[in-house]
């Protein structure tokens, strides 16, 4: 998006050289190169290879109406289906497969040692995002106990509700408000199961349509994320800064990604009310009005 390339170019990476320069003990990894050898070269197709065989099989085995991988009723996308239950092994192996093809035929695992020592590895580089994943699993638990998202985003909506607004009007306070709330609550699925009930009914009966209730929440849910310390990656996208600048904490990730979020906030907004304006449809017969009862 060229936002975001804007935002990156000629905000974010200059202010990072100056603020946050890299540190100068910093450890690189001894299996970290800038070239690729002629033998890596076809390791990485031959494990293409191999990845490609282990689709292809597993659709052969899916294809028949009495698959062992399908639910009983024949679907495939049912809970009760094998191939459901088991999709955390099955992406086990395949990522676990053919990492192991590439490390054979790369010559990187030689040993069944090298195999653990790579886990061990990985492992390290994990403990401190363990260890930030305890005191903020409490943090959170806590916090949905206490119900004080849930009770905001209640009474937020019936604040909007009193206002009655023009549709236009409306539909800026629904962005700025689940962007508010996006900072407490950044689950998708938690916010639309709680707001849902209540914009959707409250809104046509103003005159706008569930779509264009949709599109306007989509527009704060992807914008905000990033910047909110809620958000579930939050732990793991420091971890990884830390390898490069120590100092790097939650503070620096969120004002790093403040302009991302203004930047999409606004460019989002511009664009959903310029379709709304030239009535570019939202979808396969999505209004963006709804005919009041």
């Amino acid at each position: 998006m060229p936002a975001c390339w804007y935002v990156t170019d000629k905000i974010v990476e200059p202010w990072l050289w100056n603020m946050y320069p890299l540190d100068e003990n910093l450890e690189i990894e001894n299996d970290v190169n800038t070239e690729i050898s002629s033998r890596e070269n076809k390791a990485f197709y031959f494990a293409s290879f191999v990845l490609l065989l282990m689709t292809v099989g597993l659709v052969l085995a899916l294809l028949p109406e009495d698959s062992l991988l399908r639910a009983p009723d024949g679907t495939l996308a049912s809970f009760k289906a094998p191939i459901m239950q088991s999709i955390v092994a099955l992406i086990f192996i395949f990522t676990g497969g053919v990492g192991v093809v590439y490390g054979v035929a790369s010559g990187k695992f030689k040993l069944p040692k090298d195999f653990t020592k790579s886990m061990e590895d990985m492992t390290h580089t994990l403990v401190q995002l363990v260890v930030f994943y305890f005191f903020a699993a409490q943090f959170l638990y806590a916090f949905n106990a206490s119900q004080i998202g849930a009770l905001l985003a209640v009474s937020g909506a019936e604040f909007l509700r009193s206002l009655a607004l023009p549709p236009q009007l409306t539909i800026f306070g629904i962005i700025f408000f689940v962007a508010l709330l996006n900072l407490i609550i950044t689950s998708a699925s938690a916010k639309w199961a709680i707001l849902a009930p209540i914009f959707i009914p409250m809104l046509m009966g103003v005159g706008i349509s569930p779509e264009l209730t949709q599109a306007s929440f989509r527009i704060s849910d992807n914008s905000v994320n990033v910047v909110t310390p809620m958000f579930a990656f939050y732990p793991l996208i420091i971890t990884y800064c830390q390898k490069y600048v120590k100092e790097s904490g939650i503070g620096t990730l969120s004002s790093m990604m403040l302009p991302y979020t203004v930047a999409l906030l606004i460019v989002l907004t511009v664009v959903l009310y310029g379709m709304w304006f030239l009535d570019i449809p939202l979808g396969l017969q999505a209004d963006y009005l709804y005919p009041r009862p």
